[in-house]
C-alpha cells in the first residue's frame, strides 16, 4: 500500500520497509528471507521486485505463503530488467511516506536478528528533520555461510570528501530514516550509479549523518555472481582497485560531480569546494589535476588507496560525464 501498512502496527515498534530486489536469486534466497523474518523488536515489511521477470523466484512464493501480509510488491512503473541501483531506487520510491525506516537488503545474504533494531536505535537518536543513515562493518563468509573475515573499518572520518572518491557504505548495511529517503528521492542519480555509493554521497554532502556500526551484524556471502564483493584489507582492496584499471572509477566519478553540481543550493559549503575544485580537473594538465585533487580536500581510507588514486589522476583525465 503507498499510504500505509496493509496490517495493523504495534505502535511501540519501529516501522522498517525492507527493500529487496531479487535477480535469479532462488539459490541463497530462502537463508535471507528466513532471517529477515526473525528481525527482533522492529515491524517489519518487505518491499520486493524481481528485477528478472523472465525467471520469477520460487523461494519469493513460497516465502508469500507464510508471511504474505507483510509481502508488498513494489507499485511503480513496468516489470523490467533496471539493474541493481536503478532497481532498489524504484523500491525506494514505493515505500510508504509513514514509515520511519526503509533498509536496502541482497537477496544472497543472512542477517542477524538484531541488525535492523541496532539501527533504528542509532537512527532514532538524530532529530527527524536531519537527514541519516546506518551502515556498518560485515562477517564475510563464503557460499556455505563459513567465516573468512572482516570487512575493513574505516581508519578516517566518513564524510563528502571521502564519499566522492570513495563508497565505504555497503549497500546491505544501510538503513536510511525518513528524512534521508525523502531527500534520495528528490535527488536522484546518474544512470546506472550504484544505489550505496549514491546514499552517502547525497547524506554527506547536505550535512546529514552517516553512522557506521563497528559490529558485524551481517553475513555477508562471497561467491562468483556478487555484483559488489568485499576485500578484508587495505592492500587487497588497493590492488583490487588497480585491477579494475581507473577508467570505471574515474567515469563514475564523473558522473557523480555532474549530477551533483545540478543539487549545488542543497550541498554544504565545504561539499560545493569540494566539487569546484574536483571540477578543475577536467581540463587540466597532470600536475594541475592533482593540484585540483589536493585543493578539494578528497581522500580514500587508506594510504595504498590514496596513493593509487594520485597516481590515476596524474595518469589520465576526468572524462566528460555521461548522461546514459
Amino acid at each position: 500500500m503507498r499510504n500505509g501498512w496493509a496490517t495493523p502496527v504495534p505502535q511501540d515498534l519501529p516501522r522498517v520497509a525492507v527493500l529487496l530486489s531479487v535477480y535469479l536469486g532462488d539459490q541463497f534466497l530462502p537463508a535471507q528471507l528466513g532471517s529477515i523474518a526473525q528481525q527482533r523488536g522492529v515491524d517489519w515489511r518487505i518491499l520486493w521486485r524481481d528485477d528478472s521477470p523472465t525467471r520469477p523466484s520460487h523461494s519469493m512464493g513460497r516465502f508469500i505463503m507464510d508471511h504474505g501480509a507483510r509481502i508488498t510488491p513494489a507499485s511503480l512503473g513496468p516489470s523490467e530488467h533496471l539493474g541493481v541501483g536503478a532497481s532498489f531506487l524504484r523500491l525506494l520510491a514505493s515505500v510508504p511516506d509513514d514509515t520511519e525506516f526503509a533498509a536496502f537488503a541482497d537477496q544472497d545474504d543472512v542477517w542477524l536478528p538484531d541488525k535492523l533494531r541496532r539501527a533504528c536505535d542509532r537512527l532514532a537518536q538524530v532529530p527527524l528533520d536531519i537527514p541519516a543513515m546506518v551502515c556498518g562493518r560485515q562477517t564475510l563468509v563464503d557460499q556455505a555461510l563459513l567465516p573468512i573475515g572482516l570487512s575493513p573499518l574505516p581508519t578516517r572520518l566518513l564524510g563528502f570528501q571521502n564519499a566522492v572518491v570513495q563508497n565505504v557504505a555497503t549497500g546491505c548495511t544501510i538503513v536510511l530514516n525518513r528524512a534521508a529517503r525523502r531527500l534520495l528521492l528528490d535527488m536522484p542519480p546518474p544512470a546506472g550509479a550504484l544505489h550505496d555509493w549514491w546514499c552517502y554521497l547525497v547524506v554527506s554532502g547536505v550535512g546529514g549523518r552517516v553512522l557506521f556500526d563497528t559490529e558485524p551484524n551481517i553475513l555477508y556471502r562471497q561467491h562468483a555472481h556478487n555484483v559488489v564483493g568485499a576485500q578484508r584489507g587495505l592492500w587487497r582492496r588497493a590492488a583490487a582497485a588497480a585491477a579494475r584499471g581507473p577508467r570505471p572509477f574515474l567515469q563514475a566519478m564523473s558522473n557523480h560531480l555532474a549530477a551533483l553540481k545540478q543539487y549545488g543550493p542543497r550541498l554544504t559549503m565545504e561539499a560545493r569546494h569540494t566539487l569546484w575544485a574536483l571540477e578543475e580537473a577536467h581540463a587540466a594538465s597532470p600536475m594541475g589535476r592533482l593540484r585540483a585533487l589536493r585543493a578539494s580536500g578528497a581522500y580514500r581510507q587508506g594510504r595504498a588507496e590514496n596513493a593509487a588514486l594520485r597516481l590515476w589522476f596524474a595518469l589520465l583525465p576526468l572524462p566528460a560525464a555521461r548522461s546514459s
